[in-house]
């Protein structure tokens, strides 16, 4: 297989064994002051389960962070469909396949200097020349020309359709020019969102204040004292005792606990697949990844591990993906599965998963029972995500179990198609080099038109199926945690960019 031209982690921030505990009542209680001064609301206290990992900056998960508590914005957003929608751009045009007009909207940076042409000019360019770079820039380039005040003209390196998508990508969050020093990129204080980053304690808490020349109108909520909890009983337990208002990712062990009052589901972008090694290994052989496929009981993994509240795997994109299910065509070009004498004989496998989301090693240890009775003789490896992806990427394991948000990037699958089955794919944990689902997966990216895009991707799906390279397990459904006859306005975003919005107040 090709050598990947960029590689870069595909996976949300991932958090190491030893991430820091809060006692959540002492870290969450010092904005109570400040909350009565305001006279206007309650103050919100939200847990989050990510800590900082890059210091705030915008080119990497932390943005995720920055947009889940609506201190940064980008020029366009997403609705629910992952359409783009106006955000700081009052509207845009395509003048070429690689060029585009955008026109602002008038705004204000939260340190008061206004937002202006130049200066999203200037934030784009800086995204586009970081090093690291964002990932959402990592199969294209961009560069950005101040055309007047209003005025911004964006040319891409090569012709996509996607552009209005991809600028809604948190790395690509337009900041005011005093963000820009000494070689960083520093948003407290100088993004365009509901909420201004005031503070930020190490992996510890943040301190948001309400940025009350928002465009959109001033947030309901005067401010937010945020702490960061990597351990999720933790969290469900700060939520059942009144310490937060807001609990992010609750586990599925904790929300039949907490009750449908306080945990609320719905459905994600995110799939749980078993990646097998196209490559070398027992799983080079079709025959032998077909016969995996067949030993792998959905219904009995939704069941035993995530208690009902997932969706069992039905293809590479589940119910997060509206449209899918209309347009999903059968796999093509499945092997015939060995046999279980074939299977018995093939020798030991390694199927590996990492500890840092909970349901995972306990899934393994139901594929490698379901496995088991299917002839094969299996060894498992489980450890945290830092220290096996490096191990991932370079094909060391025969199966690899993953979480993988498919619409990360653009909202549009075809960058996870492209990065995750492509011969020069960035995130091949498969190893896959397929010409059939290289042609199909370029096809999808050529295609403008919104329905026959899907029906491009539909395609695409069904070449990679039919290799079985990967084998999905289930869809996730996201659990976050609020008191529903208290709490309002927080938002279930099957996308995981927003969550706290300029709505969601307490009371």
């Amino acid at each position: 297989m090709p050598t990947p031209r960029r590689r870069r982690s595909a996976l949300p921030l991932i958090l190491s064994a030893t991430a820091l505990l809060v006692p959540l009542a002492t870290a969450c209680s010092g904005g109570s002051d400040a909350g009565a001064a305001a006279g206007d609301g309650k103050r919100l206290r939200v847990v989050m389960a990510f800590p900082p990992a890059q210091a705030m900056s915008p080119y990497g998960d932390d943005a995720v962070t920055l947009s889940r508590l609506a201190v940064v914005e980008g020029l366009t957003a997403l609705d629910d469909e992952g359409a783009a929608t106006p955000a700081l751009a009052a509207s845009w045009k395509r003048d070429t396949p690689t060029s585009w007009t955008f026109t602002l909207r008038e705004a204000t940076f939260q340190d008061g200097t206004a937002v202006d042409a130049a200066s999203v000019a200037r934030s784009l360019n800086a995204a586009d020349k970081a090093s690291p770079g964002p990932r959402v820039l990592s199969d294209t380039g961009i560069t950005a020309t101040a055309r007047g005040a209003r005025t911004v003209r964006i040319v891409t390196d090569e012709a996509d359709p996607l552009l209005p998508q991809r600028l809604a990508n948190p790395s690509l969050a337009i900041l005011s020019g005093a963000a820009y020093k000494d070689g960083r990129v520093n948003p407290a204080g100088h993004a365009t969102g509901p909420f201004t980053l005031t503070a930020v304690k190490g992996a510890v808490s943040a301190t948001l204040e309400r940025n009350d020349a928002y465009w959109g109108g001033k947030a309901k909520a005067p401010g937010a004292d945020v702490t960061f909890v990597a351990d999720g009983t933790a969290r469900a337990n700060a939520l059942r005792t009144g310490a937060v208002d807001v609990a992010e990712y609750i586990p599925v062990s904790q929300a039949s606990l907490l009750g449908d009052g306080l945990a609320h589901a719905f459905s994600s972008a995110r799939t749980n697949g078993l990646s097998l090694n196209t490559r070398r290994g027992v799983f080079a052989d079709p025959a032998m990844r077909a016969a995996a496929r067949e030993a792998i009981d959905s219904p009995a993994l939704v069941k035993a591990v995530y208690e009902g509240r997932a969706d069992a795997g039905q293809g590479l994109l589940g119910p997060g993906v509206p449209w899918a299910g209309a347009v999903r065509t059968p796999p093509t070009g499945r092997a015939e599965a060995a046999d279980r004498a074939q299977v018995a004989g093939a020798g030991e496998i390694v199927l590996a998963t990492y500890t840092n989301r909970p349901e995972l090693p306990e899934a393994a240890t139901v594929v490698q029972e379901q496995l088991r009775k299917r002839g094969f003789t299996v060894k498992q490896v489980v450890r945290d995500y830092a220290q096996m992806e490096a191990d991932a990427l370079a094909g060391k394991y025969d199966a690899f179990i993953q979480a993988r948000n498919t619409l990360l990037d653009t909202a549009d699958p075809v960058s996870y198609l492209a990065s995750d089955f492509t011969c020069d794919g960035s995130f091949n944990i498969s190893q896959l080099c397929d010409a059939r689902v290289d042609a199909a997966v370029a096809r999808a990216a050529s295609t403008a038109a919104t329905d026959a895009r899907h029906r491009a991707v539909a395609t695409a799906e069904a070449r990679v199926l039919g290799t079985d390279a990967l084998v999905p397990l289930v869809h996730e459904r996201f659990v976050q945690g609020y008191d529903d006859s208290r709490v309002h306005g927080v938002a279930l975003d099957p996308l995981e960019r927003t969550l706290i919005t300029a709505d969601t107040r307490v009371g």
